[in-house]
């Protein structure tokens, strides 16, 4: 009888270990993740919006047809950004993912509360090189801090009825992706 359960309990736990190793490498082996399928048609530091998804094929998997989206595929090595998105009246959101697929920030249209999402994206490294000003304060200016130099930033708007697709589309085009120079510690 021990020996059926010593035998149990092994196998529980070496499928443990099995499950645990393809859940944390399994997605650092996948060829056809986000920013793979996106480099092809969206350009580094700029917003593409992405076509409407079709029932045959689509640029992204689950892609909700109420949305209009648009990505901006981000390089920080020459410096940081600064992502601006304009608001619609019925739901705005904008996600950032590292390369490797991992959402590290959110934040959509009520958060944000005003008429567009301005945000500076940089690394620990360049926000480290803004000067200290006691003036501006955090709801003044937003800063995200990416964790790797490389990543996605994924812009939603909501369209409520198929006919306010339009207005949708209009909003995530209206969003920029630019580089910008950072202030130096002397001004």
């Amino acid at each position: 009888m021990i020996r059926w359960l010593l035998l149990l309990l092994g196998g529980v736990l070496l499928g443990g270990i099995v499950h645990l190793a393809t859940i944390f490498f399994l997605p650092r082996t996948a060829t056809q993740d986000a920013y793979s399928r996106l480099t092809p048609i969206a350009p580094v530091n700029r917003v593409v919006a992405l076509p409407a998804p079709a029932a045959e094929k689509a640029v992204m998997p689950f892609m909700d047809p109420a949305f209009a989206e648009a990505v901006c595929r981000y390089d920080l090595a020459s410096g940081p950004l600064k992502l601006t998105v304009p608001v619609s009246n019925a739901y705005t959101s904008v996600s950032f993912y590292t390369h490797n697929d991992i959402a590290y920030y959110a934040i959509n249209d009520r958060a944000a509360g005003r008429r567009a999402i301005e945000l500076d994206l940089m690394t620990a490294e360049q926000r480290s090189e803004l000067p200290e000003n006691e003036d501006v304060t955090a709801a003044d200016l937003l800063i995200v801090e990416s964790p790797t130099l490389t990543g996605l930033v994924t812009i939603r708007a909501l369209a409520p009825e198929p006919a306010l697709m339009p207005i949708a589309q209009n909003i995530v085009a209206g969003a920029t992706c630019a580089k910008f120079n950072l202030p130096s510690k002397s001004d």
